[in-house]
């Protein structure tokens, strides 16, 4: 977050993302993305689960 005139710029990668006029509402922001970043690493979606069993024992229990 950097401060350009009367607002903040919230940055990501070096890239400017979004422009908002108080610095707790950016820092807010921020927070809220990092939250739902977060939660994305929890959240695992069918395109990306494993082929095969992770354990040995699951492989037991496959048709």
């Amino acid at each position: 977050m950097i401060k350009v005139g009367n607002g903040y710029v919230v940055q990501a990668n070096d890239k400017c993302i979004l422009k908002v006029g108080s610095r707790r509402k950016a820092a807010q922001l921020i927070s809220d993305a990092t939250d739902l970043l977060n939660a994305l690493d929890v959240v695992e979606s069918p395109e990306t689960a494993p082929e095969s069993p992770s354990l040995a024992h699951e492989a037991s229990e496959l048709p």
